[in-house]
Order: structure tokens, then C-alpha cells, then sequence
């Protein structure tokens, strides 16, 4: 969840959040970066809908068509497309899912600028070109090794990073959450990891 400019936004609520994704309410935006089920989980989505009946889903095509078949309405932003929603800019960056392995689970993925501070790349190592001050470093899964996320974060260069796509691991975080807090600040960049459910200011 990211709270700006008195706007909610709720990202990927998928197969793994589905008890909380469930209880929140006042959202006012939905962003989808891609299809695979820890990203969207269809039934968990219209439940969100019913309860916050002013949100707005945002995406690409290709969860578009799922969406399709659930008869679920939604906004397409994909590309370099930008958008305001509400107050709030949101700016596409297409790009593919990092390699698992070949093309197993190559889908697209599109990565989100949003309010123009914090860059949120769904599951890809995606450099936007573009200067970010706030990454959502994805630290963990079947195609993330902490090598390649520390790369990305160096070459991205946010002023802060923080870690995402790393519920697969529980609590035994591990070097997936010690090698970018070591690391990272050494080289200019803040690495920030908190609670679980509780929130912090950028």
C-alpha cells in the first residue's frame, strides 16, 4: 500500500496477501504490473472492488484479458504512457518478466513511476532511464539473485531503496535483506528494510 497526496494506491494484490489485501479499505487506485498469480488473484480483486467501490484498476494488456473474462473494468497504461489519476501521475515503463529460465514465464510486465518519486518495477530489473528516487528493489524469487539486484540497484541509483517481492522467503530474510543493507549505503544509496504492516514516510 502507498499513501500520496491523501490518495491510496494498492500494488499487485496477489495469492500471498489475500487476508490483508482483503481488509483494506478507502483505495482509490489498483496497479497490476503483471499476470502471474502472486501478482493478481482475480477472486481476492473483486472482493477489494466491492469494498472500495471508487478504485480504479490500472494495467497492461496483458492482464487486461484476464480481467476480460472476469468482466472486471480497468484502465490501460502501458508503453511510456503517463496519466494522472486523481492527483496522482502514474508513468509506464514496458518491459518483460526477468528470466526464469528461457522463455518460462516470459509475460509482460510493465514497471510503474508513481507520483513521479518511487519507481515500482513489478518483476523485472528494469532500468527506466530516468532518475528515481525511491526503488522498490525486488530482492527475491526464482529469477532474482541478491548479485543481480545489488547490480540493479547500482545502476538505477535511487537516493533510497526498499525491499519487495521477497514473501516467499517469511521471516528468513537473510542475505537477500543483509548484502543490500552492507552494501548499498557504501556506495550512496539508503536501503531501508521495515515491518511487516507497518508504515513508513519517504
Amino acid at each position: 500500500m502507498i499513501e500520496i497526496n491523501g490518495k491510496r494506491i494498492m500494488t499487485d494484490p496477489g495469492s500471498y496477501t489475500i487476508s490483508e489485501q482483503e481488509q483494506e479499505r478507502n483505495i482509490d487506485l489498483v496497479l497490476f504490473t503483471h499476470e502471474h498469480p502472486d501478482h493478481i488473484h482475480i477472486d481476492s480483486l473483486k472482493i477489494i472492488l466491492e469494498n472500495n467501490l471508487g478504485a480504479t484498476v490500472v494495467t497492461n494488456t496483458s492482464v487486461g484479458k484476464l480481467l476480460d473474462k472476469a468482466e472486471i473494468k480497468y484502465e490501460i497504461l502501458e508503453g511510456v504512457d503517463r496519466k494522472d489519476f486523481s492527483g496522482i501521475l502514474i508513468e509506464a515503463r514496458d518491459c518483460r518478466h526477468e528470466e526464469i529460465f528461457e522463455e518460462f514465464g516470459q509475460v509482460q510486465n510493465t514497471a510503474y513511476f508513481i507520483g513521479e518519486r518511487l519507481f515500482y518495477p513489478g518483476d523485472a530489473f528494469h532500468n527506466p532511464d530516468k532518475q528515481v528516487e525511491i526503488l522498490a528493489l525486488p530482492v527475491a524469487g526464482p529469477w532474482a539473485k541478491v548479485k543481480d539486484a545489488m547490480n540493479y540497484a547500482l545502476r538505477v541509483k535511487p537516493k533510497v531503496c526498499f525491499p519487495v517481492h521477497d514473501g516467499m522467503l517469511g521471516n528468513a530474510f537473510g542475505t537477500a535483506h543483509r548484502v543490500p543493507a552492507t552494501v548499498l549505503p557504501m556506495r550512496g544509496i539508503e536501503f531501508r528494510s521495515f515491518e511487516e504492516n507497518k508504515t513508513e514516510e519517504f
